[in-house]
This record gives structure tokens, C-alpha cells and sequence, in this order.
């Protein structure tokens, strides 16, 4: 009966048609009978949540307010997680829907990385994303979404933004209207009407990790909102969220690290070639070993770090060339080419083709250690990883990396004079510029409130022994035996590689530590 009384217009998607939604707070009574709807009409499993309310306690006893906040997909006219999609398993339809398709997706987590809003999970049962679309199978038969059919208040309203006559026109129109983080340019089609500051931006209420009917055990650290200085409205606190897992791992953090090592390594070898310094058919080869090693382990880590690894070609025979992930799958590939072809100049000595891979596999490492801070770089709702000089830090990176590779070696495959000498000024040069910019992360402002608190949790929170490790024990101390060991510099460059390990760790998962809704 409920399904004949729902009914909205006509679909299928409509290019003329463009969907908004708008919640009105002042009507909403946080009875979570849209979270409960939306499980049910897509079957959505435990532990996920497509929607849900969240519910925000202002004041102080006998004198407290509760205020609630429905939050889910914001259906972003520029929706972040389509561009970073590498199989365009996000995309938006003719309509407006920002829609997902489970059977291509492969598991990336790069679309959760890249929404500022936290909305989409990934389901553990299909292994793929899972997220707000607007019930889109109903609107196609003309219904409305299932959360709306069951708000007692009527609360939620959806209608076409394009139709000036429309319900959700008028309301937004007559009243004070507001979506969520403006500022990060996505210009959200859901709308919220009365919603407390307290509710809509997750910076200014304390998050203390209880629940109003537990204690809340998973997701974000409790010490993110009250971190550096930052201070919440006053008395106002969460007191019913859901857990949110930061959505890229150790193994993340692990990957950059390996990266850096296979670029640099054949950084150092063009280095070489460049400054004129003859290296031996042996030092061709183990370049090619080196670095080949570590692209291996960097493309183990990556298939292993996506929800369906088996999936993985699908980056190569559908790519989304808008995705730093693709174009990082490619340089990659490229790369392992260039390593290829050099491991068969120094095996059979052909001397002409090493020099003539030079210059290709020079632009290459370096585009391999560098092209995921245009990564990182999509993901909007990480403020820490929005930093224009990242790609000269990460190159900064891969130099010492590559160089402190060569001084190990080194005490196996002796160096070249000449060639030692240049290799320790690449591992010197390269970690004091690392080194001043870990350090700028300690001393230099943040320009928005997330992106310092990532800062403050990664220097004084839950990553900060990682990240004095990285500082202390990885650069300074390697940076002091360099200069005192002088040839004895594989200490200096042990502790090197160990300590950047360290402060990718910190840098990683501190960027993904701040609360999004």
C-alpha cells in the first residue's frame, strides 16, 4: 500500500532532472528509522552504513540540548571520488546521482580516501564500495527514496533542483540553507535546514569515544578533536557516531617507502651517468636488481592492499585516466620496462643500450617516486596531504633512499671513488631536505583546522613515536654519523631507510586520523 503513495515522476535518469535532497533538522527526531529503511531496502550488512544520525550534546546538566544530523553521501555536483575512481566504478548519472557499480569496482579505497565527507564504506561482503545513491533503483520507477517514505516527521525531501516549482526548490529558496564543507568545492546537492554548527562541521564538537549507549571502540583516535591547541564550541560533544577505519593501512605506508627505494635507485645510477662518472657492467646490474626488487614489492603491496585483488588488471583494460592511481599504474609499468631493458645492458654488456635508458628511466623514477602526492592530492578531505610542495619532499625521498640503497651495496659491490663521493652527497643532500620538511610540519602553520590537527596527531598523538623516530633516529643521527664516518656511511644509511619507514608511517595514517563527519 505505501509503495502506491510514493510516487514522485516518471524516470528512467533524465538529463533535465537534476536530484537534490534537503533535511530539515528542525523536524528531525533522531528515531533512525531512515538508517533502519536504508539497511533494509539494500540490504545492507552489519557493520556499514550508508546513512545513519548522528546526534551532538550542546550545554551542560540540567541545561543540554541534543541535536541530531542526518548524514550520509552528499551527492556532490564535482563528487571527488569520480575523478580518483581508476575503473570509473563511481560515476554520476545524466541525473545528478553520484551512483557506484560493485561488479567493476576493485577495491582501491581510493574513493574513500577522496571524499571530505566520510560516506562511503566498503561492504565486507562483496568486498566493494557501498554508499548513499539515492535509492536510485526507486527513483528510476518513479519512487521515492526509501528513507524518505519512512521519516515520521517528514523531515527528508527530495525533488529536482532544476525545477524552480519543486518542494525542495521552494524550501531551499525560504530558508537558510546549508551543506556541508563548502570550502572543499564539491557543491553538495543535499541540503540541510536548522542544523547546529555543532552537527555540521565535525571540528567544533569533542569527540570522546562513548556512544550514548556504549563506548565507542573503533575508528578515529579520541584525542583528534582536542589536539593542538584547536578548541571545540563550548560543552558541545558527539554523543552517537559510527566508526569510520581510516581507509589506507600500513601497507600504504609501506608502499611509499619501497617506491622510493626502486626510483631512487635508478636515480642515483642517471646521477651517475650524468655527472660523467664511469660505473662498471656490475653496478648496471645490481641498479636493475635493486630497483626491480622493490617495484615488485611495491606492486605486491598494492594488489594485496585492494578488497578484490584478483581484479587488479582491470586498472589496465579500463582505465580512468583522470585517477593518479591508473597513471601511477602505468609510470610503474614503464618503469619495470626501463629496469627490464637495463638488467639485459648490464647482463650482456650491451653498453649502448644502458646509455640510451638513461634519460627515459631518469623521468620515469622520478615520476614513479613522486606521482602519489597528486594522489594523495585528490583526496580532498585530507588536509594534511594538501601540500603543493609534497612532490619535491617525496623527490627529496627518493634521492637519499635511492643513494643510502647504493652505500649498502656498496660495502659488497665497491664503488668507484668518485662514484662514492657522489653517492654521499645525494644521500646527505636528499635527507636534509626530507628533514626540513618533516621538521616544517612541526614549525610551519597549517592553514585549516583538520590539517593541523593531522599535524598535532602525528607529532604529539597516536603517531608520534613514529614520527620522532623518523626525525630523530632516521635523519639527524644519520646525518651526524654521515659526517663523522665518513666511508663507514652504511650506518647512516641503515638508520636512513629505517627512519623514513618510520615517518611514512606517521605522515600516512595521521592525514586519515581526523574525523570527517
Amino acid at each position: 500500500m505505501l509503495e502506491t503513495l510514493d510516487v514522485i515522476s516518471p524516470s528512467p535518469p533524465q538529463s533535465g532532472v537534476r536530484w537534490g535532497k534537503v533535511l530539515d533538522q528542525n523536524r528531525c527526531i533522531g528515531c533512525h528509522a531512515c538508517s533502519t529503511a536504508c539497511k533494509s531496502e539494500n540490504e545492507v550488512p552489519l557493520g556499514v552504513n550508508r546513512t545513519f544520525v548522528k546526534a551532538v550534546e550542546v550545554g551542560v546538566y540540567p541545561e543540554v540540548n541534543r541535536f541530531f544530523q542526518v548524514t550520509r553521501c552528499n551527492q556532490c555536483t564535482d563528487a571527488p571520488c569520480v575523478p580518483v575512481c581508476p575503473v570509473e566504478a563511481m560515476f554520476i548519472r545524466p541525473d545528478g546521482i553520484v551512483d557506484f557499480d560493485r561488479e567493476l569496482c576493485i577495491g582501491c579505497k581510493a574513493c574513500m580516501a577522496a571524499c571530505p565527507y566520510d560516506a562511503i564504506n566498503i561492504n565486507p561482503e562483496f568486498h566493494s564500495i557501498e554508499k548513499c545513491n539515492f535509492c536510485a533503483h526507486r527513483i528510476d520507477q518513479g519512487l521515492e527514496p526509501a528513507c524518505v517514505v519512512v521519516c515520521p516527521t517528514e523531515a527528508i525531501v527530495v525533488g529536482d533542483l532544476n525545477d524552480p516549482n519543486s518542494e525542495v526548490s521552494r524550501l531551499i529558496a525560504r530558508n537558510k540553507a546549508e551543506v556541508r564543507k563548502p570550502e572543499k568545492g564539491t557543491s553538495p546537492k543535499v541540503f540541510y535546514l536548522g542544523a547546529h554548527e555543532a552537527t555540521l562541521n565535525p571540528s567544533v564538537a569533542a569527540y570522546t569515544g562513548g556512544n550514548m549507549w556504549s563506548e565507542q571502540k573503533e575508528g578515529y583516535p579520541v584525542e583528534t578533536l582536542e589536539a593542538g591547541g584547536v578548541k571545540s564550541l563550548p560543552n558541545a560533544r558527539v554523543a552517537y557516531e559510527v566508526p569510520h577505519r581510516p581507509p589506507w593501512d600500513w601497507r600504504v605506508s609501506l608502499y611509499t617507502w619501497t617506491k622510493s627505494i626502486a626510483g631512487g635507485a635508478f636515480m642515483i645510477y642517471a646521477l651517475l651517468k650524468l655527472f660523467g662518472i664511469a660505473v662498471d657492467q656490475t653496478w648496471t646490474l645490481a641498479t636493475s636488481v635493486i630497483g626491480g626488487f622493490f617495484l615488485a614489492a611495491t606492486g605486491v603491496i598494492l594488489i594485496f592492499d585492494l578488497e578484490k585483488p584478483w581484479a587488479f588488471y582491470r586498472i589496465f583494460t579500463r582505465p580512468q585516466w583522470r585517477s593518479w592511481l591508473v597513471r601511477g599504474a602505468f609510470i610503474i609499468t614503464g618503469y619495470a620496462l626501463v629496469l627490464a631493458l637495463l638488467f639485459l645492458a648490464g647482463l650482456l654488456g650491451l653498453s649502448g643500450l644502458a646509455e640510451a635508458l638513461v634519460i627515459p628511466g631518469a623521468i620515469l623514477s622520478v615520476l614513479a617516486v613522486i606521482y602519489t602526492a597528486w594522489l594523495f592530492g585528490q583526496s580532498k578531505g585530507r588536509d594534511l596531504w594538501q601540500n603543493p610542495l609534497l612532490p619535491l619532499h617525496l623527490f627529496s625521498q627518493g634521492l637519499f633512499a635511492g643513494a643510502a640503497a647504493f652505500l649498502i651495496v656498496d660495502l659488497f659491490l665497491p664503488l668507484p671513488a668518485e662514484a662514492r663521493t657522489l653517492v654521499g652527497w645525494a644521500f646527505a643532500v636528499g635527507l636534509l631536505v626530507h628533514l626540513l620538511f618533516a621538521l616544517s610540519e612541526l614549525v610551519m602553520p597549517h592553514m585549516t583546522i583538520d590539517a593541523k590537527r593531522a599535524a598535532h596527531q602525528m607529532i604529539f598523538g597516536r603517531y608520534g613515536t613514529f614520527y620522532w623516530t623518523g626525525l630523530i633516529a632516521g635523519a639527524v643521527l644519520p646525518l651526524v654519523l654521515f659526517a663523522v664516518l665518513g666511508q663507514g656511511a652504511v650506518f647512516a644509511a641503515l638508520l636512513g631507510l629505517a627512519g623514513l619507514l618510520a615517518y611514512e608511517h606517521a605522515y600516512v595514517q595521521a592525514a586519515q586520523s581526523v574525523p570527517l563527519t
